[in-house]
């Protein structure tokens, strides 16, 4: 056994002896190996990067949610409509109440399915206290909000069940607006003048980070700078735009004396926006059609809302990205392939340049399994150098990526073990025809060789 390991060590030393003596050509055949393993570290980094980012977002807007977001009509479209009834007979513009509160309700209590709702509006307003000032927005909500945010409270409680029911002037805060407005004090129970109220700090919510990516794709708040109140405390003592008052009686009989094309119609709708939780994903595409059923009924067949399903569209999002991955792993195995056919081209190239120094040692009474080993030796060798070069060059480039692209990148150690093992494996396959070849010289022959 010793023996065997003694003349293997002499054969490793030969081969690795032949590739210092032609350090350029050996880097050069390495390159194919070097960029493969980079891409492969590099392409599955993106790939786990990708993977946590949408389930970061699937936790951010919530599991089995439906997302009803008001839509408000154009001008130029009514217009059109005028246009057209001039022509024939005259079109009756059809009533919707808009997205409200009692929408909410009612698709609660038709549909079995549903775990909760969570309600939204919100408002951009000025937040006061001792002389401090906090520009942001004010948010009516009920408890579910939170529980779709997937946030907790940091300090104090949430809205009691009567707070909810009676309109009090309670409110729950940001880290951020407590940072800036309580810096020094304890919030619970301090007042803040939100526009022209004044409202009870009952608790403050536990510090989220959300990039602005996600904040304009996914339409989540970020809860840090945000002030949130109960819906019917919002609705009662801010702003109730189901409710119509002589001055919107005015100013839309002004806006229709002018005329104004391609005006924006006011916003009539209570709620900004309405999340409908399912229990079980299973239901959430007939849910979202009964949905849309009751909303069209609700709304007069006006077209005036619109619904969307985050998790179709992160799952649609999540599929498009993986058949990325999948494009970028042929690409990387391409560049490995491509690799060892250089190791292969050059250790051919080897054997023919060496055929002397082969018939010397065969006719020395080394065996073909010496010869076999020495180009083995030298194809493992380059191949594993290789490979040592390109995990660095692969962390370095998902390095760069994360901090120049914006696009977040995960390195994992199995990741650097299945290149790294791959790269070897490489070596060995394709290094394994020069080999044969070189011992199946004849020793007479390849002396004779010029």
């Amino acid at each position: 056994m010793n023996y065997n390991y003694q003349r293997f060590l002499f054969n490793a030393k030969i081969g690795i002896e032949a590739i210092s003596n032609n350090k350029f050509r050996a880097i050069l055949t390495s390159l194919g190996i070097i960029f493969g393993v980079a891409a492969v570290i590099a392409m599955l980094a993106i790939g786990a990067g990708a993977e946590r980012e949408i389930l970061e977002q699937i936790k951010q807007v919530g599991v089995n949610n439906i997302i009803i977001k008001p839509r408000l009509e154009n001008a130029e479209s009514q217009g059109e409509v005028a246009k057209n009834s001039s022509i024939g007979k005259k079109e009756q513009k059809k009533f919707s109440p808009g997205l409200t509160l009692s929408d909410a309700e009612n698709i609660a209590n038709t549909i079995a399915e549903v775990g909760y709702f969570s309600p939204e509006i919100e408002m951009e307003t000025m937040f006061l206290r001792d002389g401090l000032t906090f520009n942001g927005k004010i948010i009516g909500v009920n408890n579910s909000y939170f529980e779709v945010a997937g946030v907790s409270i940091q300090e104090g409680k949430y809205f009691t069940g009567s707070q909810l029911e009676n309109s009090e002037p309670v409110c729950i805060i940001g880290r951020n607006v407590k940072a800036k407005l309580f810096a020094q004090t304890n919030p619970i129970g301090q007042t803040i003048k939100c526009g022209p109220n004044w409202l009870t700090v009952i608790g403050v919510l536990e510090g989220r980070e959300v990039s602005e990516s996600s904040v304009k794709k996914l339409s989540i708040r970020n809860l840090n700078t945000e002030i949130y109140t109960p819906v019917k405390t919002f609705l009662l003592r801010y702003k109730n735009r189901a409710t119509l008052t002589a001055r919107d009686i005015r100013n839309a009989a002004q806006s229709q004396e002018q005329g104004d094309q391609g005006a924006v119609k006011a916003n009539y709708h209570q709620l900004d926006r309405l999340v409908i939780n399912i229990k079980d994903s299973k239901f959430i595409d007939p849910a979202t059609a009964l949905i849309e059923k009751i909303l069209k009924r609700r709304h007069n067949e006006v077209d005036d809302y619109e619904i969307v399903v985050p998790e179709l569209l992160l799952k649609q999002e999540q599929r498009t990205k993986r058949l990325f991955n999948i494009v970028l792993a042929v690409i990387a195995s391409i560049s490995l392939l491509v690799g060892g056919i250089g190791i292969m081209n050059i250790m051919l190239a080897s054997v023919l340049e060496r055929i002397k120094e082969i018939g010397l040692r065969l006719s020395l009474g080394a065996r073909k399994k010496d010869v076999v080993m020495q180009f083995m030796s030298e194809a493992v060798a380059i191949s594993f150098s290789g490979g040592i070069i390109g995990i660095l060059l692969g962390v370095g480039i998902s390095y760069f990526i994360e901090q120049f692209a914006d696009i977040q990148t995960i390195i994992s150690p199995v990741s650097v073990f299945l290149s790294f093992i791959v790269s070897i494996s490489v070596g060995l396959i394709f290094g394994i025809f020069p080999a044969k070849r070189a011992s199946e010289q004849n020793p007479i022959e390849s002396l004779r060789h010029e």
